[in-house]
Formats: structure tokens, C-alpha cells, sequence
């Protein structure tokens, strides 16, 4: 009895978490059918008539091609850079020995660190160095994107390779491997899960970020669908029902991305939990 009733709790609870964190959502959606008017009078309320105006209008206003092409540029190239640069040196941390055992946690330490640090603190700083190096669009976000990455893809991927047994290493070698062949052979297949982990962590990441692209950003063919809500905000009025609608329109697809690799996020980020 004292079972059953622990057990409807624990569903009560799981359902009621659910509830809330696809409230928001659901709200958002509620009012992408609604009037400007509606939105400011009645927030709470369902709309009078559901309509697809504001949906009409943001297709209407924004270049979704476009943004999604640029959105996707950024993130392919980002991923691919931060991939090559992370695995690799966590390759050298957790599979290579060291003379200075100090030295291999002095690095490690240097590139976690950066998880303490808010990268939106450094905006103003990153704009100079673009303006300095001459970078501008949507190559002005490639190097924050890859750098602000870093930190969480090296907890990751160290943590992974520190599980995986050192007699795969030593077998390898002596059937003749070299160490690039080692990486990319032997060791890199087994790093799917948490490769799949960085991949989809980052695309989130990249697919929402705002700080970064409304600094860097000017001309409009370089915007990303982070920007896409801005179009509908003008000097002194503020389109409501599109900024809802495009927002919708934009996180869908981010939905049903994440609904389907979910099970390689558990994964990823179990992977590394346990040494074996």
C-alpha cells in the first residue's frame, strides 16, 4: 500500500514537472492565434477565432531560406572546427602521458575554466578582436561560437576517453598503429555517443543564440533565425502576434531535432559516468 501510493506521487510529480516546462509552450502557441489587441487585453484567455494571420505575416516579412541557410552555415562550421579542436586535445588528456603530471592539469584546468565564465561578458571584448581582424557577418560568429564551446565539449570528451580501458591503446600499438591512426580509427568511432552529445548541445545552442548575432550582425542577408523576431519591432510599435508566430515557427523544428536524438543525449552524457 505504502508502494502504491509512493509510486502515484512520484507519477503526480513527474507529470505536474511536465506540465510546467510545456506550459510556456503552449501559451506561446495559444497566442500565436490571437490579435495584437488580444495579446495585451487578454493574455491569459483563448482567442476569440484561431487564424493563421500572424503566421501569414511572418512568412510574409521574414526570409526563412535565408535565415535557415545562414543558421546552418554557422552551425556546420562551428561544429566541424569545435569537433576537430576538442577532440584532439582531449585525445592528448586523457590518452597521452606526461612527463609533468602538473602540466596535463594545469591545461585541463585552463580549459574548463571557462565554464565559470559567462561568455556574454566578453561581447564588447570579441567585437574589438572582429574589428580588428577585419571579421565581419557571419564569419564574425564562427570564432565566439567555436570558443565559447570549448570548455563543455572538453568536459565531455575528457571525461568519455578516461573510461575507455588504456589495453585498447596498448593493443593498438603494437599491431603497428600510429597515434593519428589510433584517433581516428580506433578511438574516435567509440566516441559517437558523446559526439552526438556536443552535436546536438551546440546546434541548440547556436539555433538560440541572440547576444552574439545582434552585435555582430548588420546587414540583413547575414542574419540568423535568432534575429528573426527583431523584424517585427519597430521604433514605436511592437507586432506582438509576429514576434509569437515567427518565435513558433523557429523552435519547432528545434523541437522535433531534440525529440529525435534524445536518446543520444542520455546517452552521451552517461557515457563517460562510469569507469570501466
Amino acid at each position: 500500500m505504502v508502494k502504491s501510493r509512493k509510486k502515484a506521487g512520484q507519477y503526480f510529480l513527474m507529470v505536474l514537472i511536465t506540465f510546467l516546462v510545456v506550459l510556456p509552450f503552449l501559451w506561446m502557441l495559444v497566442l500565436s492565434f490571437k490579435t495584437n489587441s488580444e495579446i495585451l487585453s487578454t493574455p491569459l484567455a483563448l482567442p476569440k477565432t484561431f487564424n493563421f494571420d500572424n503566421y501569414k505575416h511572418a512568412m510574409e516579412t521574414l526570409n526563412f531560406p535565408q535565415l535557415y541557410g545562414n543558421t546552418l552555415f554557422v552551425c556546420v562550421i562551428s561544429l566541424i572546427s569545435e569537433l576537430i579542436i576538442t577532440f584532439l586535445s582531449s585525445f592528448v588528456l586523457a590518452r597521452m602521458e606526461f612527463e609533468n603530471e602538473g602540466i596535463r592539469k594545469l591545461l585541463y584546468g585552463f580549459l574548463i575554466i571557462g565554464l565559470s565564465i559567462s561568455p556574454f561578458i566578453l561581447l564588447f571584448p570579441v567585437y574589438k578582436i572582429n574589428v580588428f581582424f577585419k571579421l565581419r557577418g557571419k564569419l564574425a560568429l564562427l570564432f565566439p561560437y567555436i570558443a565559447t564551446s570549448i570548455s563543455f565539449n572538453t568536459l565531455l570528451f575528457v571525461g568519455y576517453l578516461k573510461s575507455l580501458p588504456a589495453e585498447i591503446d596498448e593493443a593498438a600499438v603494437i599491431d603497428g598503429c600510429s597515434i593519428w591512426d589510433l584517433m581516428v580509427r580506433v578511438v574516435l568511432p567509440m566516441t559517437k555517443p558523446v559526439i552526438a552529445t556536443v552535436v546536438i548541445f551546440n546546434v541548440l545552442y547556436i539555433w538560440n543564440e541572440f547576444p552574439f548575432a545582434s552585435v555582430m550582425l548588420r546587414d540583413v542577408t547575414d542574419y540568423t533565425l535568432s534575429m528573426g523576431a527583431s523584424f517585427f519591432k519597430g521604433t514605436y510599435t511592437v507586432d506582438y502576434g509576429g514576434i509569437v508566430a515567427s518565435s513558433v515557427m523557429i523552435i519547432i523544428p528545434e523541437l522535433i531535432f531534440y525529440g529525435l536524438f534524445q536518446k543520444n543525449i542520455v546517452e552521451g552524457m552517461t557515457a563517460g559516468a562510469v569507469k570501466g
